[in-house]
C-alpha cells in the first residue's frame, strides 16, 4: 500500500446500462478509489440511468459532473481539474476492471518513480500475451512491464500536478478525438517524463456498440471528417513526429486501401473528400494554437 490518494475519472457519452455496470464493478474493488468522477456529456439519459446516477451522487458514491457539449478531451480536463487525488486514473465507461487495478496504478507510480502509467487493455476475445517477442510491435495486452511511448485513453493514470503543469489534454482534438493520447504522450516525453506500462493495472474493454466515439459512426463506412481531423492535427502538432508530410499522404492512401473500399469502390471519392476536409479542419485548428488547461503553450512543432 502507498499513501497516494487515487481518483478515478470516467468520461462518458450516450452510455446507459454499460456505464452503470462499469461503476458497479469499480465500487466492488478493494482497495477502492478515494472517489469516482463520472464526467457526463450525454444530453438526456434513460430514466433508470439518470435515477441511479442521481442516487449515487447524493450518497457520495460518485461525483456526477454534467457537461453541455460532447468533447472527450474537455471532459478529461474537467475531471483532472476537479479530482482531489494525487493520482488520477482515467477509465473508459464500458469496461470490467481487474481486481487490483487501483493498487497497481498507485504502486507503479511509487515504485517506478514515474508520473504516467499505461495500463493493460484486453479487447473482446483477447487474452494476456504472457511471453511477448522481444523487438516485436508492442501490444497493450502484453503481460510484461516495460517503458513505452504511448498509452490507451481507456486505462491510464497520471500524477495530477504534473498533468496540469503539462496543460492536460489538447481540446483541439474534437469529435472522435483520434490520437489525442499520442499527442499528450509526445508533449510529456518532450518535457522529460517517462511512461511505464503496468500489466497488473488491467481492464477488459467491452467495446459497447453504441455511444462513445461510436456515436460518430464507423470509420470505414462514414464520409464524415470527424475520423480524420485528429490524425492530421496530431501530425501537425507533435514535436517528435518525423517526415510528417509523407505520413499525411500515406494516411490518405491507407484510408481507401481497405477491404471495404475494395468491395465498395464507390465509397472511395467520398472518403478522400472526408480526408481532405479533415486535413483542412486540422490545419485551421493548428493555426489557432493548442487549447490546453491554463493556456499552457508547448514548444512549436517541427516541420519537414
Amino acid at each position: 500500500m502507498v499513501d497516494s490518494v487515487v481518483s478515478i475519472v470516467i468520461p462518458t457519452y450516450r452510455r446507459e446500462r454499460v456505464l452503470l455496470d462499469t461503476v458497479r464493478y469499480l465500487h466492488q474493488l478493494s482497495p477502492p478509489a478515494a472517489e469516482i468522477l463520472v464526467v457526463d456529456q450525454t444530453e438526456e439519459h434513460e430514466a433508470s440511468t439518470s435515477g441511479t446516477l442521481h442516487a449515487w451522487d447524493r450518497e457520495g458514491r460518485v461525483r456526477w459532473i454534467r457537461l453541455a457539449r460532447p468533447s472527450i478531451t474537455h471532459a478529461m480536463n474537467t475531471g483532472l481539474e476537479q479530482a482531489r487525488g494525487d493520482i488520477v486514473v482515467f477509465l473508459d465507461d464500458d469496461i470490467i476492471p481487474g481486481a487490483h487495478i487501483i493498487s497497481a496504478h498507485s504502486l507503479a507510480h511509487a515504485e517506478g518513480s514515474c508520473n504516467i502509467v499505461a495500463g493493460q487493455v484486453l479487447q473482446p476475445g483477447e487474452e494476456v500475451l504472457t511471453d511477448p517477442v522481444e523487438g516485436a510491435e508492442f501490444l497493450f495486452r502484453s503481460g510484461k512491464k516495460r517503458w513505452v511511448e504511448e498509452l490507451m485513453g481507456g486505462n491510464f493514470s497520471v500524477n495530477r500536478k504534473v498533468a496540469l503543469a503539462l496543460g492536460g489534454f489538447d481540446e483541439n482534438f474534437v469529435r472522435v478525438a483520434y490520437r489525442f493520447e499520442a499527442e499528450f504522450c509526445d508533449r510529456a516525453l518532450t518535457a522529460g517524463e517517462r511512461i511505464l506500462f503496468e500489466p497488473a493495472a488491467s481492464i477488459r474493454h467491452l467495446r459497447a456498440a453504441d455511444g462513445g466515439t461510436r456515436a460518430y459512426g464507423n470509420h470505414l463506412t462514414t464520409v464524415r471528417p470527424s475520423h480524420a481531423v485528429g490524425a492530421y492535427y496530431y501530425l501537425l502538432r507533435a514535436r517528435r513526429v518525423q517526415r510528417r508530410i509523407g505520413k499525411m499522404l500515406l494516411r490518405m492512401l491507407r484510408s481507401v486501401r481497405t477491404r471495404h473500399h475494395l468491395q465498395h469502390p464507390w465509397w472511395i471519392p467520398g472518403t478522400l473528400v472526408a480526408e481532405l476536409w479533415g486535413l483542412l479542419w486540422a490545419l485551421r485548428l493548428y493555426l489557432g494554437g493548442p487549447r490546453l488547461i491554463g493556456g499552457a503553450v508547448p514548444a512549436p512543432a517541427r516541420h519537414d
